[in-house]
């Protein structure tokens, strides 16, 4: 790991770096420089071995806690809606494990009733509109194993475009909750159900 470390920094700094090298070398009483320089190469090479780390949010609306996990994957230049998430099938909506989401109090999404609980949150990608989808089933990985029969319920949604692109997936918790990833977003209201409550 340290020879990698050394050639970047010479070929980056060219024949003035030999002094520094030589005073980094083993033995030379100043190792520390050195070390410094080989755990950034250790960090990024661990951050490649994550291509989408696992994010947990966490939030109000209404007066409802709500918490949320999903993995963040990126564009990297791909074609993403109608290539890697095809278009008219079940998506985790992130990545690795299913994207979840919790409740802890009885809600109204966009209207429609759903118990307070942990789901996993699936959606059906298309051109013009997406099913949002809460599944009983919130601990599985990918939706390889996804289950229509264990449905909570489902909401068609309108998603929009922005002209900027958002390179990694992400979602927020502000008045709504919002998903935004490539040139795609949409967001769904949450309102506490006071008639369950």
């Amino acid at each position: 790991m340290k020879k990698i470390v050394k050639r970047v920094i010479f070929i980056s700094l060219g024949l003035s770096s030999l002094f520094l090298l030589n005073a980094c070398s083993p033995g030379s009483g100043n190792m520390e420089q050195a070390e410094e320089e080989t755990t950034v190469v250790e960090e990024e090479e661990k951050e490649e071995k994550i291509p989408s780390p696992l994010t947990k949010i966490s939030g109000k609306i209404d007066g409802v806690k709500i918490n949320m996990q999903y993995g963040s994957p990126g564009v990297k230049g791909r074609k993403i809606w109608g290539g890697l998430e095809p278009y008219g099938q079940v998506w985790r909506t992130g990545a690795n494990e299913a994207t979840w989401i919790e409740f802890e109090s009885d809600v109204l999404i966009n209207g429609e009733q759903l118990p307070k609980g942990k789901y996993g949150l699936f959606t059906i990608p298309n051109e013009s509109e997406w099913t949002l989808i809460f599944n009983k089933v919130w601990d599985q990985w990918g939706a390889y194993e996804y289950d229509e029969n264990e449905d909570a319920l489902r909401v068609v949604i309108q998603p929009s475009t922005s002209e900027d692109l958002q390179e990694r997936l992400h979602f927020r918790i502000k008045d709504s909750i919002n998903f935004n990833w490539e040139k795609v977003k949409f967001s769904f209201n949450i309102e506490k159900d006071k008639g369950n409550s």
